[in-house]
């Protein structure tokens, strides 16, 4: 079966690796994401992934602990570094070839961000994991997502959830809220949904990269996504 999406941008929540726990990393999901990657990669996907950090740290959470928002911002970031390193570690044990990328210098760990050498990694089927956010503070994870997405030429950005895509309101509170299939980036912006940040739906609105909002936790449907079956929400 041909792909629909040859290359793709998976984002990834820090929150999403916690499982039942509550905090630090389950090790039965880390495992769950390496497998559903390594699906993607044999079937000749281009994989590239962006990993939050909330399962460790939230800029947020510097605001009641009386740390100033930007350092707040740089622990947020190495947070995701540490993720970046998890999931790496995961994929190779399952013989997938990785590339883990810091948009913080940090030699012994990680190769710097160069544009042209991450597409060159994804030419060569090699996962890339976008790790640092953005390198700069102010930013969230999803910017750092639709950014790396855009710079690499992702068919598409998909956002992996614990429901299956954007509804009217949030289902895990309200029972009577309905999915959406479709939405158009102008009626996301207009009715504030915010499954995303602004910035990172403006972003992919202005270049044309669409997103897919779905549940990561569901087996097969990252293969499903790219092979082209309708599953989540789609924003174009």
């Amino acid at each position: 079966m041909g792909l629909k999406y040859r290359r793709i941008l998976l984002k990834l929540s820090g929150e999403s690796l916690m499982g039942p726990q509550g905090f630090g990393i389950d090790s039965l999901k880390l495992q769950h994401y390496a497998i559903e990657i390594e699906s993607l990669v044999k079937l000749g996907a281009q994989v590239a992934v962006v990993i939050g950090g909330g399962n460790i740290y939230r800029g947020l959470q510097a605001v009641e602990s009386g740390i100033e928002r930007v350092q707040g911002d740089y622990m947020g970031m190495l947070a995701t570094i540490i993720n970046g390193i998890a999931l790496q570690g995961a994929l190779e044990k399952c013989g997938v070839y990785t590339r883990l990328i810091s948009a913080i210098e940090m030699k012994e760990v990680a190769e710097p961000y160069i544009r042209r050498r991450a597409i060159r990694h994804l030419e060569k089927g090699r996962v890339v994991i976008f790790s640092g956010g953005t390198g700069s503070p102010y930013f969230t994870t999803d910017t750092t997502a639709a950014l790396r997405a855009n710079e690499i030429d992702a068919d598409i950005l998909m956002k992996g959830t614990r429901v299956d895509g954007i509804y009217t309101a949030d289902p895990e509170k309200d029972t009577t809220a309905t999915k959406y299939d479709k939405l158009s980036f102008a009626n996301v912006i207009k009715q504030d949904i915010n499954v995303m940040d602004m910035t990172a739906f403006t972003l992919c609105r202005e270049n044309d990269v669409p997103i897919i909002v779905f549940d990561i936790n569901t087996v097969g449907n990252l293969v499903g996504i790219v092979q082209g079956e309708e599953i989540g929400t789609l924003v174009s």
